[in-house]
């Protein structure tokens, strides 16, 4: 599976982006989808996931109640829709994708294909 992100770019603090994630090479509808960060000098770390077959999600602590992970089957694209921008949300953000689904979903170990990254920088 090939996974294309896209959609990165500069904000001021308090705009929104949307990022979309294309996969391509066969996936299936129990195939999950996630995104992470990783900003400059710091660890990758999980931002929001979508499962396969039943939609259900996952965000972490940091972005609840501002992103919005979501799917369109027909094009086979997942979306991050980012509001309300911070500086601190400045990073390069990496779509990842696995079959099935893991409950240490926010472990970057836990998931198998990764796309490139795609930078955003939020400017105060």
């Amino acid at each position: 599976v090939q996974l294309q992100a896209s959609g990165g770019g500069l904000v001021q603090a308090g705009g929104s982006l949307r990022l979309s994630c294309a996969a391509s090479g066969g996936t299936s509808r129990y195939y999950s989808t996630g995104w992470f960060r990783q900003a400059p000098g710091k660890e990758r770390e999980f931002v929001a996931a979508i499962r396969g077959g039943d939609s259900n999600t996952r965000y972490a602590d940091a972005v609840k109640g501002r992103f919005t992970i979501s799917r369109d089957r027909a094009k086979n694209t997942v979306y991050l829709q980012m509001n309300n921008l911070k500086p601190e949300d400045t990073a390069v953000y990496h779509c990842t994708g696995r079959g099935g689904w893991s409950v240490q979903y926010y472990r970057h170990s836990q998931w198998d294909d990764w796309g490139q990254g795609t930078l955003v920088t939020v400017s105060s």
